[in-house]
């Protein structure tokens, strides 16, 4: 028994201290070619630093014949990049001929983009679909337009430049201008590279992490003839204000009418009272002597062939 304790105890202690003391790592390193001593990996256990991610990157970038210091790959474990792909992303940039150093792969990593993955479109470009983009020539004809865009990352732009996003809305962008300058929609149609050439010419990656390549039209469908149902909204906006318009005169001409009614309500009225008046001035005149009794008879015949008339008028 007392010897199967001394054994695990020794066991434990072994594990101990290879923990501590990480000899095979170092070792591993001595023969790969890669500089750096036991001490500095027992004092990256200390800074919580894993010694196998930096000893792994180390001989990685090594045997690609790059030059890494370990305190600068220490440095940005520390700052939570990640540092296998920024070594993996060095590499792939040596290989291509790409100009690209340490701090600059550092920087992009810790700005949140994948660098290894910008070395990789760098060298291998993207294709980017752009979402249906409709525009309206001249004509009035909407043409609903696809493109394909070839783009390969610019390493000197990617801290700091647009992204995706900002490209599709100016390639967006150019496609409206130049589908909107044409004439005729028959003219687009004919010559699709019409529309990739003018756009490609307007310099759209200018501040963008990206280099446009190439802008091909993929596909341009008809739509509707915006200029027709823009004719006939105006059409119906015009006849609506012209209804507006008579309902206002005909409301101007009944207010007119039951003003006039009035009127002639009122002189109506005027003259009831003035015939009432009538037989009051006439015994006035009889009173006074300047209305005689065959007067009043001679007012009495012509009255009533007056009434005779009009009686026979109104059938």
């Amino acid at each position: 028994m007392d010897v199967i304790v001394w054994i695990a105890i020794g066991f434990v202690g072994l594990v101990v201290f290879l923990w501590f003391f990480p000899v095979t790592m170092w070792f591993q390193a001595l023969i790969s070619g890669v500089k750096i001593s036991l001490v500095q990996l027992i004092l990256m256990r200390w800074r919580k630093v894993p010694p196998g991610t930096i000893v792994m990157a180390m001989i990685t970038g090594t045997k690609a014949g790059l030059k890494l210091n370990a305190n600068e790959l220490e440095a940005h474990y520390l700052a939570h990049g990640n540092v296998p792909r920024v070594v993996n992303a060095l590499v792939s940039a040596d290989k291509a001929n790409i100009a690209l150093d340490f701090k600059m792969a550092a920087a992009i990593d810790l700005a949140g983009r994948d660098v290894f993955e910008a070395v990789q479109m760098s060298v291998n470009p993207k294709v980017i679909n752009t979402p249906p983009v409709s525009a309206v020539a001249k004509d009035g004809i909407q043409l609903i337009a696809k493109a394909r865009v070839t783009v390969r990352t610019n390493i000197k732009q990617l801290v700091g430049g647009a992204g995706e996003e900002t490209v599709l809305a100016r390639v967006g962008e150019g496609i409206v201008s130049s589908i909107g300058s044409a004439n005729s929609h028959k003219e687009v149609l004919e010559n699709p590279d019409s529309i990739s050439k003018v756009v490609l010419n307007k310099g759209l990656d200018a501040g963008t992490a990206f280099e446009i390549l190439s802008i091909d039209i993929a596909d341009v469908d008809v739509g509707k003839n915006i200029g027709a149902v823009l004719q006939i909204d105006q059409a119906n906006a015009d006849k609506n204000i012209a209804q507006a318009r008579a309902e206002e005169r005909r409301a101007m001409a009944v207010a007119l009418e039951q003003e006039m009614k009035a009127k002639a309500q009122e002189a109506r009225a005027k003259v009831i009272e003035a015939e009432a008046k009538v037989p009051l001035a006439m015994a006035e005149a009889f009173r006074a002597g300047n209305l005689g009794v065959m007067d009043y008879y001679k007012f009495k015949n012509i009255q009533a062939d007056t009434d005779m008339r009009e009686h026979i008028a109104k059938k």
